[in-house]
């Protein structure tokens, strides 16, 4: 894992550096969605995965250009743990 020192690094790096490392991180942060929303199985603490996102959020904001649509940045959470059980309501939940 590197340090929020290498983190700095990579964000002041040129944009062929910044295009990288936003490949690298969509890759790690979709694993960690993964592991955590689909399988219940997470591999990081909160705080390592927060790095890696706020890392991620700090290049996109230098280089909007770099910006990509199946970027975490730009959806919330994952799919949900599929061994949760269905349950259905025999009256509507929400309240008018």
């Amino acid at each position: 894992m590197k340090t929020m020192k290498d983190h700095t690094k990579t964000i002041l790096q040129p944009e062929k550096h910044a295009e990288k490392r936003i490949n690298e991180l969509i890759v790690v942060i979709q694993h960690h969605d993964y592991q955590y929303y689909v399988l219940d199985d997470p591999e990081i603490s909160d705080t390592q995965y927060d790095l890696l996102f706020r890392e991620l959020q700090a290049i996109e904001a230098q280089y909007p250009a770099l910006l990509r649509h199946d970027s975490p940045t730009q959806h919330v959470g994952g799919k949900p743990v599929e061994k949760l059980e269905k349950f259905k309501h025999k009256s509507n939940t929400l309240l008018n």
